[in-house]
């Protein structure tokens, strides 16, 4: 998915881009930015993200964020009161796939293009509530689990039993992820045991304690995310297992770190700044009347410790290039 570096056009190198704008997308009225939770440090790099790029980009952008990934109906009210108002494009990262679809009516009613990164809202939802979003911007979750589980079949023997910890039940992209990491892995490794730990530290830091003394030959855990992750690193060190390897998915900091460290195997690195910064990118780009494709896969990658130092040292942007419509559609 990635291309050879070239360096990335995001910073300072998209303010290139504003002149080749048309007028009317540098005279917009501003972006509405509604996004998860800023505790958990995935959504303040993508906060970071949106208002680097609509700085650079001389778009007017206003962010709300959740109190955190449980304030469903707080994230609501918040598009809400920003629906009440004439903003020229609303970007959105729900908590939930239905929770902001009541508050996205007022928006439809007003013809304004809607960008929703991350978490995908329900088509079928918004079908029903008479809108469509303009374009999807985020992680394809199926092919990064699966980018999990080729990583993890490098790392221990084959026939290995591993240990899956999922985020919330029925969350569409933690199944995604499982979902990618068993088609990667069947007929390959044997999963000893699936459970949830609600994308919460401590919660998998508990299962994972449970799963090393109820199964003590398991070879490795993949956990959904990478916060569950370090929770589950701890309890294997805790246990002197030190042998057994584990691999998250986000790519945040302390998880990176932890694979430099040579604490965690490996995580698949999303970058919440591009997925932030794409979204501003579309935004900026359906204001200025261009058609939007329908969805945009953000690139990922896998961070091991070989290349663990280069993608901190490279962070919160990938080593390289990557393919992007919207910079494209901006800069024609």
């Amino acid at each position: 998915m990635m291309r050879a570096s070239v360096g990335s056009l995001l910073g300072a190198g998209l303010i290139a881009l504003t002149a080749a704008m048309p007028a009317a997308a540098q005279d917009a009225k501003g972006v509405a930015a509604v996004i998860k939770g800023l505790d958990n440090p995935f959504f303040q790099y993508m906060q970071r993200g949106i208002d680097e790029t609509a700085k650079a980009l001389v778009v007017p952008v206003t962010v709300q964020a959740a109190q955190n990934m449980g304030d469903q109906s707080g994230q609501a009210d918040r598009l809400s009161a920003m629906a009440l108002q004439d903003y020229g494009c609303y970007l959105l990262n729900p908590i939930s796939t239905t929770n902001l679809v009541r508050a996205l009516v007022p928006v439809a009613q007003k013809n304004k293009p809607i960008v929703n990164i991350d978490s995908q809202i329900d088509g079928e939802q918004a079908k029903a509530a008479g809108f469509a979003v303009s374009t999807y911007i985020g992680t394809d979750n199926v092919a990064a689990g699966r980018l999990a589980g080729e990583e993890m079949l490098k790392l221990v023997p084959a026939r290995s039993k591993v240990a899956l910890i999922a985020g919330i039940v029925g969350d569409l992209g933690s199944n995604a992820r499982i979902q990618g990491f068993k088609e990667a892995t069947d007929g390959k490794l044997e999963v000893a045991t699936l459970v949830s730990a609600d994308w919460d530290r401590e919660k998998a830091f508990t299962a994972a304690t449970d799963i090393l003394q109820a199964h003590p030959d398991v070879a490795g855990f993949f956990a959904a995310n990478d916060i569950m992750a370090l929770g589950v690193q701890r309890a294997v060190a805790g246990a002197g297992k030190t042998e057994v390897k584990v691999i998250g998915l986000d790519g945040i900091v302390d998880a990176m770190k932890s694979v430099a460290e040579g604490g965690m195997a490996a995580t698949v690195a999303q970058y919440p700044y591009v997925v932030g910064a794409m979204g501003v990118e579309a935004c900026a780009a359906a204001i200025a009347g261009k058609t939007l494709p329908a969805k945009v896969d953000a690139p990922v990658l896998v961070v091991n410790k070989a290349n663990a130092k280069a993608s901190l040292d490279n962070f919160p942007r990938p080593g390289g290039d990557y393919p992007d419509p919207f910079r494209d559609l901006l800069a024609k």
